[in-house]
């Protein structure tokens, strides 16, 4: 898989290419490889670093000082190169603009908020479910996962329910370009002319429903914590991390229960594992595979020396099996004792909507123990090959309906 050179006592490198389609669709063997070649190895094919083991992975996440977020978290340097879009407030900037913003979205997010949702995202995952049951066989990426994602987030934040479809493009070009500008790169950017102009109109004020998350981010442009036009970039980040991720991770979620019936069992046994089910499947099938850093100064991995401006690939899927970390990290365990994960990030940047993907999830698994008996493969998987994320497009399954 891979050629290894010692060029000096401190660098190793190697071949493996972490967007070749063979890695894609099947990364766990390439994973291994790199975390058991060394702490940090070089990838000459683009000029980076790749951290693959959980204790430098999350020493970089939470080491924003040294490993910033600001020349984009993607393989481009935005310091040297431009993007598509401007960047992202929370996920592309560091302190001290980040540090402002997030404490906007922080306060738009608060407890009180999110509590009022659960019973909107009951009722849908209630009635899909159901429907599915019905069914019998079904698709459950088009049946379940895309279906309930694009009604209870667009409906939280305050999107209009005309044309939610077109966000799933969106969050396809959000992820896909972080990675090289490959045939995927290339045919995720195809539509942009089209999406991002409809994406930014939605996150206007005037385009938001009055008391949704949203419209709740407009609340501090008033007191000028955050200008207008920030505000919108920061509606825009709801949109951008909280639908493809989120249908990633929920069909990521069936197919686990599908492949490992004992822990369907489990958890219908236990309904109160419901939280800690879905923190395994973040672990076990990390939905957002990786990220870059770049270092804001020279700096040291491992005893590793690396310049100032230098990219980072940072594979958190990686870290989330390293069994130095996790014991028999390959296998499924809802009982596993999982705090530590690192599926949404850690540190200043973690994954700012996680709460909400949290109780999106915790209310669709409690509706399904409550319908499901069973959960089994209808047919073969059909795996999505993505520049960063890891998922299914296809996933024929049957469900059976609890006495």
């Amino acid at each position: 898989m891979s050629s290894v050179q010692q060029l000096d006592r401190m660098v190793v490198t190697s071949d493996i290419d972490p967007f070749a389609r063979e890695f894609l669709a099947d990364p766990y063997p390439y994973h291994e490889e790199l975390r058991e070649l060394a702490p940090v190895v070089r990838l000459p094919r683009y000029d980076v670093w790749a951290v693959t083991r959980y204790e430098q992975v999350n020493a970089i996440l939470n080491g924003w000082e040294t490993f910033g977020s600001g020349g984009g978290v993607g393989l481009a340097n935005f310091h040297k190169e431009g993007n598509w879009r401007p960047p992202s407030l929370l996920l592309e900037t560091d302190p001290p603009t980040h540090t402002r913003a997030r404490t906007v979205m922080n306060r738009a997010l608060a407890p009180r908020l999110l509590r009022e949702l659960r019973d909107g995202f009951y009722q849908e995952a209630a009635r899909l479910i159901d429907r599915a049951l019905d069914l019998g066989s079904f698709d459950a990426v088009a049946e379940l996962s895309q279906p309930y994602l694009l009604k209870v987030f667009p409906d939280a934040v305050g999107i209009a329910e005309d044309e939610r479809e077109t966000l799933l493009p969106y969050g396809n070009m959000v992820f896909n370009t972080m990675g090289p500008k490959n045939d995927l790169y290339h045919a995720a950017l195809a539509p942009v002319d089209k999406v991002l102009p409809w994406v930014m109109q939605r996150c206007a004020r005037v385009a938001l429903r009055p008391g949704s998350l949203g419209a709740e981010v407009y609340k501090y442009a008033d007191t000028e914590e955050v200008t207008e036009t920030e505000a919108a970039l920061l509606v825009r980040s709801f949109l951008s991390a909280g639908i493809d991720t989120t249908v990633c991770a929920l069909g990521n979620m069936l197919l686990c229960f599908a492949e490992n019936p004992d822990q369907w069992d489990k958890l219908r046994q236990d309904p109160a594992k419901a939280r800690s089910a879905f923190e395994e499947v973040m672990r076990f099938e990390t939905p957002f595979q990786c990220y870059f850093r770049t270092t804001t100064r020279p700096a040291e991995i491992a005893g590793t020396p690396i310049d100032a401006q230098e990219k980072i690939y940072v594979s958190i899927a990686a870290a989330n099996r390293d069994p130095r970390r996790w014991q028999e990290p390959t296998r499924f365990d809802i009982a596993r004792k999982v705090a530590g994960h690192v599926g949404f990030g850690t540190g200043i940047h973690g994954c700012v909507g996680q709460m909400i993907a949290r109780l999106e999830m915790e209310v669709l698994l409690g509706a399904m123990v409550e319908r499901v008996a069973a959960i089994e493969l209808d047919g073969k998987p059909e795996r999505l090959i993505h520049n960063t994320l890891r998922a299914v497009t296809a996933l024929p399954i049957r469900m059976t309906r609890a006495n």
